[in-house]
């Protein structure tokens, strides 16, 4: 662990943050030996791009530097905007990038049918990893940038961590019989079922929602997650393994799992049945709204779940829902509107509901309806971004729309709040420029109290 400032103060004071580093070191505490105090503005960025240049010797991962301004009080003058102190700003470093060989472009099956590619790649060391696949998106963005089996590719770590594909280098743009651009799959990989490419749409899908082994892992795999039942002991290999075994048969499978069906297996003794059992007992009690998130239905995220939920108020008023129902809730228009309602009325997703219904799973939303002008948010739209201290983003939201409000993803000139974590990115600056009132979470919870 590394120290790099002091908290609050009691009994003593400092001048400067480097004497509360250097006080920090003489009591004990890990201070990084490579922190400098620089004179003059050329002096940091030398300092920042030598930084840059030898990333790579370190025995642990950085993606940039962070320059601040010493003098403490001056610190203080220059106050903070949302979480983010003016004294202090973060020089990134640009993604680490490698170039190797694209060995070929697999295909997988996502949890709503979609064919999805990704890179085979002769391994390459990208940030100090070693990468051997890598997302390519879609097909649209296989077009875009004109990637081919066989191509020397340009491959980059996103964020510096997930792998993906950049562009085929300019050798393999002039290369000569260069292999035809990768199309999906005429059947799916998962279910041989025959694909179909949706008109005006990015993707081929595959159409078999019901019977295909692919999706069905998929959208097991979005139920147990931490956003929709946070089924603790259901992980990707785990659920993999219960499918492939028949030990569950879907989502609804999990609420028949018992001692029984467990003992014996590898990795359960009496302790991990009984701590997965009580996962999946406790999970009956999540709200309504992560019920529909966990569904993984087509254009229902967890905060348009959360809006249905509170519209409609119960699963039977929203299995009766026209698809002109639905385009009145606020934030979801016609077309996705009627493909909610297309879903909601299959037999195979009735099944499923009616099951989880059985088992005991929140099938109401005693929240305040969003009609009805309740809580102290009624009315307003709120924007987050960033990293949250105490509060994760599912929580902020459920708080924020149990007291009224509205949560979007993107700030515009209706936005009355930004809610500002760590690492705020682009919003925080759409803010400034559209007149937005700033909050960190401290006046977030002042604003719900």
């Amino acid at each position: 662990m590394w120290s790099y400032s002091v908290g609050a103060l009691e009994g003593l004071s400092f001048d400067s943050h480097l004497e509360s580093l250097e006080w920090l070191r003489d009591h004990g505490f890990k201070v990084n030996g490579d922190i400098e105090r620089h004179e003059d503005l050329d002096a940091v960025v030398k300092a920042c791009r030598g930084w840059e240049e030898r990333r790579e010797s370190l025995d642990y991962e950085i993606d940039g530097v962070v320059v601040k301004v010493d003098d403490l009080a001056l610190q203080r003058r220059l106050g903070v905007v949302g979480r983010e102190p003016r004294g202090a700003i973060a020089w990134k470093f640009p993604p680490m990038t490698a170039t190797t060989v694209l060995e070929g472009v697999m295909w997988n099956v996502g949890r709503t049918g979609h064919m999805v590619p990704f890179a085979q790649l002769k391994p390459v060391q990208v940030s100090g990893v070693t990468v051997k696949l890598a997302t390519l998106h879609n097909e649209e963005d296989i077009e875009r940038k004109d990637v081919r089996e066989g191509d020397e590719v340009i491959v980059t770590r996103a964020g510096d961590v997930i792998p993906r594909v950049v562009s085929p280098t300019a050798k393999a743009q002039r290369a000569k019989g260069r292999s035809p651009l990768p199309r999906a799959p005429e059947r799916c990989p998962s279910c041989d079922t025959e694909t179909v490419k949706v008109e005006g749409s990015v993707w081929t899908i595959c159409p078999n929602r019901a019977g295909c082994p692919g999706q069905l892992f998929q959208s097991v795999k979005q139920f147990v997650s931490r956003g929709a039942m946070d089924i603790e002991g259901l992980g990707e290999e785990r659920v993999g393994q219960f499918l492939r075994d028949d030990v569950i048969d879907g989502i609804a499978g999990i609420y028949d799992l018992d001692a029984e069906r467990l003992a014996g297996r590898e990795g359960f003794g009496q302790t991990s049945i009984d701590n997965l059992l009580g996962a999946i007992e406790a999970s009956k009690a999540r709200p309504f709204g992560r019920v529909v998130f966990g569904l993984g239905i087509q254009g229902i995220g967890f905060t348009n779940a959360r809006v249905l939920t509170r519209w409609f108020r119960n699963v039977d008023a929203l299995l009766d829902a026209t698809p002109e129902q639905i385009a009145e809730v606020p934030g979801i228009g016609p077309i996705l509107a009627r493909q909610i309602a297309e879903t909601l009325s299959e037999d195979s997703t009735r099944q499923v509901i009616e099951r989880l219904r059985a088992h005991g799973l929140q099938m109401t939303d005693e929240g305040p309806d969003p009609r009805e002008g309740q809580g102290p948010l009624h009315g307003k739209t709120v924007v987050l971004t960033g990293t949250l201290a105490n509060l994760t983003r599912e929580d902020a939201i459920e708080r924020i729309e149990a007291a009224g409000g509205k949560v979007t993803g993107s700030v515009s000139k209706k936005t009355d709040y930004l809610v500002a974590g760590a690492d705020p990115g682009t919003k925080m600056a759409k803010a400034e420029k559209v007149g937005t009132e700033v909050l960190d979470e401290e006046g977030l919870l002042a604003l719900l109290s």
